[in-house]
């Protein structure tokens, strides 16, 4: 995959063409030290004062809300700004556009308008190799969260950034049940774990014994000898303490009828974006399948 930077964009929401802030202001501590100086308590989540960060030379001034930012980017690697806007920043253009510049013009994200059909163009955000490198040293997104930088090709950078959205709609109704920790993986994340345990396996990888029993150590099941693998896992804690799951695959109206019934047949909870659900439920008619097609 492709995972270019282009430091040269602007920021997407100015009116005008205006290039990016200067560089951060840098010092020298030890290489890869990590130091944090905490915000003052009490103040209202818009006011919150910048703490200073100094890793790898770097010094970087970061709300607390600036290091969620970066950690929701981190998991699901390309996020709309309408939809940082909307479920980060709970609609508040005047707390979002503050924190994004600042992460812009310090290195530690970056922004891309790419061509989106539906609207003609959109903005992504993503995080940089440093931002990256950034969380996995302060451990901002937990020991045991993946995180990812950097844009992947066009359709799948809005893929993606999709996903967050679809993570949005079904994380409510987990905490709604009582769950909680929420856990993210993608799918590139599972099938790195899945073809690691295979290759184990050296020339047996191939049996369908041992598939299935590969399949069941990561809570997948086997369709036609393979392992369909959903395109975002959530695991977290059930009210009662329990380790749960729930496989997301995010269909679009280019699915064929095989692979839509790979995935309904693999368990996976299928959301399509409105106006290509009727589309795909026409598909499991003619496949005489019962299964849902959530609306995104």
């Amino acid at each position: 995959m492709s995972r270019g930077h282009d430091p040269k964009v602007p920021f997407p929401s100015r009116e005008t063409d205006q290039g990016l802030p200067p560089s951060p202001e840098r010092t020298a501590p030890n290489e890869g030290s990590v130091s944090s100086s905490r915000p003052r308590e009490g103040r209202s989540h818009s006011r919150e004062p910048r703490g200073i960060h100094e890793f790898r030379g770097h010094r970087y001034r970061l709300r607390p809300s600036e290091v969620e930012g970066m950690v929701e980017l981190g998991k699901f690697r390309a996020i709309a700004q309408e939809d940082l806007i909307e479920f980060l920043y709970a609609g508040d253009k005047a707390r979002f556009r503050p924190d994004l510049e600042n992460l812009l013009r310090q290195g530690l994200a970056l922004a891309k308008v790419i061509p989106y059909e539906p609207t003609g163009s959109r903005t992504l955000f993503t995080l940089t190799k440093q931002g990256h490198r950034f969380l996995l040293a302060t451990h901002a997104a937990g020991k045991e969260q993946v995180v990812y930088h950097g844009f992947t090709r066009h359709s799948e950078a809005h893929h993606d950034a999709d996903l967050y959205r679809l993570y949005q709609k079904a994380s409510k109704e987990i905490e709604r049940q009582g769950g909680k920790n929420l856990r993210v993986l993608l799918e590139n994340e599972i099938k790195r774990r899945v073809n690691h345990d295979l290759a184990k396996l050296g020339e047996e990888q191939n049996s369908p014994e041992c598939k299935r029993e590969v399949a069941e150590r990561h809570d997948l099941q086997m369709v036609r000898e393979k392992i369909p693998v959903p395109d975002i896992r959530i695991e977290y804690e059930t009210r009662d303490g329990e380790k749960a799951r729930i496989d997301l695959e995010l269909a679009t109206g280019n699915y064929r009828g095989r692979p839509l019934t790979e995935k309904i047949r693999a368990g996976f909870a299928v959301y399509a974006h409105g106006d290509e659900v009727s589309k795909l439920r026409r598909i499991l008619d003619q496949r005489e399948l019962t299964a849902e097609i959530l609306s995104l």
